[in-house]
């Protein structure tokens, strides 16, 4: 392609920070940003040739052709733009992120995507441009580049599915977001600032994600040849209005010591497969890593970032036993899920 920068793109990342900095806490100050959850993606176009590169430079075009083609009819001609290629679900008015239908989408078979390409289209989240005609524009002040960014967007209407994300210099506005939105497909706040270039590549943007807790029942866990003593822990909580267990995700990532001891902790809690019932544990037995299911008695306080629906999107860190819980009180409403909201109030 005949840009004015070079291709691959290794964009733009950010490092986590623990809070949201307030807006005049540096020169030329901050903006913030919804941090989207779905697939990075640069869009490199030069006239009838239109890349979707992934974060690690793969092609995702056979992927989303609807987003290919929305591009293609609405683009300048020759341009770099960058964004977040997602998934809404659910009525206008209440829509959330579907992060698993998105990743249904990335499978070898083009006849699997294509019929949902149709009926459940993705849509693009643009929160930069990097180059415009011959002009390189990473070099320029965020603050240029969004001015530039919006113009572009100035004659793409909604209906086609590529929107500029939402952005406001209001510090306590973005703590309104960060709040607001938890649990519905945004996992946290990006932190701009207003004079940075783009830098390729380097984590210059600031991120602030949700970082809570939980108490949850241990159902089980899973040995692994990789390791000495428990490999996984599973774990699950019961309704806010019934007795049911709810699967909600588990603790993988323990200490050589933590693995020992917890096996030590499980010893005499074995129960059959048969007794166990549990809503949404999807059957995870092989041969070489069978999983041991334990009366529902032992609860631990996890440490979790995001939720897709009542489960924790990544696997959970353990922080410590709680003895003095008893599993019965350990309620999905806990989790605090938020209620839903207009996709459309966080995209410009």
């Amino acid at each position: 392609m005949r840009l004015p920068i070079e291709a691959p793109v290794a964009p733009m990342l950010a490092r986590l920070v623990d809070d949201i900095p307030s807006q005049d806490s540096i020169p030329g100050g901050y903006v913030y940003e919804p941090k989207w959850d779905g697939f990075r993606c640069v869009v490199l176009r030069d006239g009838d040739q239109l890349e979707l590169a992934s974060r690690m430079n793969r092609s995702l075009n056979a992927y989303f052709p609807e987003v290919v083609e929305s591009l293609c009819q609405t683009l300048p001609d020759r341009c770099v733009i960058d964004g977040e290629i997602i998934m809404p679900f659910g009525p206008e008015g209440s829509q959330r992120l579907d992060w698993d239908a998105l990743c249904e989408r990335m499978h070898p078979s083009l006849r699997r995507v294509a019929r949902p390409s149709e009926q459940h289209p993705a849509h693009l989240v643009v929160f930069d441009v990097l180059a415009l005609g011959d002009r390189d524009l990473t070099d320029e002040p965020l603050r240029t580049r969004r001015a530039v960014l919006e113009d572009i967007f100035l004659t793409i209407p909604d209906s086609s599915g590529l929107h500029v994300t939402a952005q406001t210099a209001d510090a306590e506005r973005a703590r309104e977001w960060f709040d607001q939105f938890e649990g519905h497909g945004l996992d946290g706040i990006m932190v701009k600032e207003c004079e940075s270039s783009y830098e390729f590549g380097r984590r210059s943007w600031q991120k602030v994600k949700h970082n809570r807790t939980a108490e949850v029942v241990v159902l089980g866990y899973r040995r692994t040849p990789r390791h000495r003593g428990v490999g996984r822990v599973l774990l699950g909580l019961y309704g806010s209005d019934d007795e049911a267990l709810y699967y909600v995700g588990s603790v993988e990532h323990l200490t050589a010591g933590q693995r020992v001891d917890m096996l030590q902790e499980f010893a005499g809690l074995e129960i059959a497969e048969s007794r166990v019932d549990v809503i949404g544990l999807s059957p995870m037995n092989s041969v070489t890593q069978p999983t041991i299911f334990l009366r529902p008695e032992l609860v631990m306080e996890v440490e979790f970032d995001q939720l897709e629906g009542r489960q924790f999107r990544h696997p959970a860190k353990f922080r410590r036993w709680r003895p003095d819980r008893d599993a019965h009180s350990c309620r999905v409403d806990q989790l605090g899920v938020g209620s839903a909201y207009d996709l459309a109030t966080v995209l410009d």
